[in-house]
């Protein structure tokens, strides 16, 4: 599935190159009998729906003309935009989401949690710094990033 997911990346990095596109996510699942190759893109100020469907148009075009096919099993392309809850996944995500209500969470409990939402107050290579409300206390918490399984924007309610 890796493979898979590199092909792609490679396949559709120049597509968003030429139409200045940012690549958030690709990935490669099984959901009950039917695979899915999800394509995540974004751009300054929001993806549409029409350029969502071009870049899905130019990646399958690319996609069927590669031999051997490098998806032998029948899926379904999707592209889209990561949508409000946007993951964090490079480094550049992480800083452009200083000062952002982010969620968090882990490979294992911390703090007896599996995951804290809070604003993202800081962050260097090892650690990351959450402003967090607990119950009616605002708290600020560091959390060692090797720990953290994902993260992602968040909608505060």
């Amino acid at each position: 599935m890796a493979n898979v997911v590199d092909i792609v990346t490679d396949l559709v990095n120049p597509i968003l190159d030429e139409l200045t596109f940012e690549l958030v996510d690709i990935e490669y699942v099984k959901e009950g009998k039917n695979w899915f190759l999800r394509v995540f893109i974004d751009k300054e100020g929001g993806i549409d729906i029409n350029e969502c469907a071009l870049v899905s148009e130019k990646l399958g075009e690319k996609l069927d003309t590669i031999e051997p096919d490098p998806i032998p099993q029948a899926y379904f392309l999707e592209v889209s935009s990561p949508g409000a809850e946007r993951p964090l996944k490079k480094e550049a995500d992480y800083e452009q989401a200083i000062g952002e209500y982010i969620n968090i969470s882990f490979y294992q409990a911390v703090n007896g949690e599996k995951q804290y939402q809070g604003f993202l107050e800081k962050l260097d290579k090892e650690t990351l710094t959450l402003r967090v409300k607990i119950k009616t206390q605002e708290k600020t918490m560091e959390f060692e990033r090797k720990n953290i399984a994902k993260a992602r924007l968040a909608i505060q309610f």
